[in-house]
């Protein structure tokens, strides 16, 4: 199974699964008057949305590159991934508007074992989804999965404080409820500004890191016939990088052996994990 693959049967998952959830905790949620429920659900909306990008986007991501876009559409990875980090960004917000509602005024919540069973129900489906989705992500390095399988996992929490909340309930002590709904909202907007960040580092053309760097340098100075390395540039395809770099050889040097010569550090370049292509221009020196 390749990356793409892998990205959109996640996707698949993500929908079935959180639409299930929606239903059963959008329901128990006004029924029984639970604001973390309610805000849970909420959530779980959101996540619809973010497996619904995940399938979009790893879809465009996946098309090889063509005339308009030489080096592929892995960039749609990062574009998708953004979306999602604004959704949850202004879903957090409504969250926290109404979990502060509900501490000044008051609401109480009609206890059931039925939001328990719910909340046991979401743990253990959502805590699955997190271990297949982390695994795939980790496999195939994918911010789509990445944003996934931490929206996962961050609801495995949020449900958890959720259940706490209600089980205060049973005792009566109800501003719990709000103040859970606060904590989700938080949690769910450090989320959002963390994958936002990492996306939008990627869409504006974020350089290789160091490492990388000093890994491309130490390939190209081991051969005995570059002189001299200048000018290394690199920009984002998706996942990978397209690297750039200028190499000075003896000006007697053949032309046939200096191309020869770029022809195989281009190729070592790109056995690099995070390097896509590698271009090589050489000047004489």
């Amino acid at each position: 199974m390749d990356r793409f693959k892998a990205a959109k049967l996640a996707g698949i998952y993500g929908i079935l699964g959180n639409i299930f959830l929606l239903f059963i905790k959008g329901f128990c949620g006004f029924i029984f008057k639970s604001q973390s429920m309610i805000a849970d659900s909420v959530n779980s909306a959101s996540d619809i949305f973010a497996s619904l990008m995940t399938f979009i986007g790893n879809k465009i991501a996946s098309e090889p590159g063509d005339k308009t876009h030489n080096f592929g559409h892995g960039k749609a990875e990062y574009l998708f991934s953004l979306f999602i980090s604004l959704v949850m960004i202004l879903v957090s917000l409504k969250i926290l508007y109404d979990s502060c509602l509900s501490i000044v005024f008051k609401n109480e919540i009609s206890f059931s074992w039925l939001l328990i069973i719910v909340c046991i129900i979401t743990i253990i489906l959502k805590f699955c989804l997190f271990l297949y989705t982390k695994s795939l992500a980790k496999k195939y390095n994918n911010i789509l999965l990445e944003a996934n399988y931490k929206d996962h996992r961050n609801d495995c929490i949020v449900t958890t404080f959720t259940l706490i909340s209600i089980i205060f309930s049973y005792f009566n002590i109800f501003f719990i409820d709000g103040i859970v709904g606060i904590g989700i909202s938080i949690w769910i907007c450090i989320t959002g500004v963390k994958i936002f960040i990492e996306s939008f580092n990627v869409l504006m053309d974020y350089s290789l890191d160091e490492d990388t760097k000093d890994l491309i340098l130490d390939l190209a100075h081991s051969y005995k016939d570059i002189k001299k390395v200048d000018d290394l540039y690199s920009t984002p395809t998706g996942y990978q990088y397209a690297v750039f770099l200028t190499i000075y050889v003896d000006g007697n040097l053949s032309t046939f052996a200096s191309h020869n010569l770029a022809d195989s550090l281009e190729k070592d370049i790109s056995k690099l994990e995070k390097v896509a292509k590698a271009i090589v221009h050489v000047n004489p020196i």
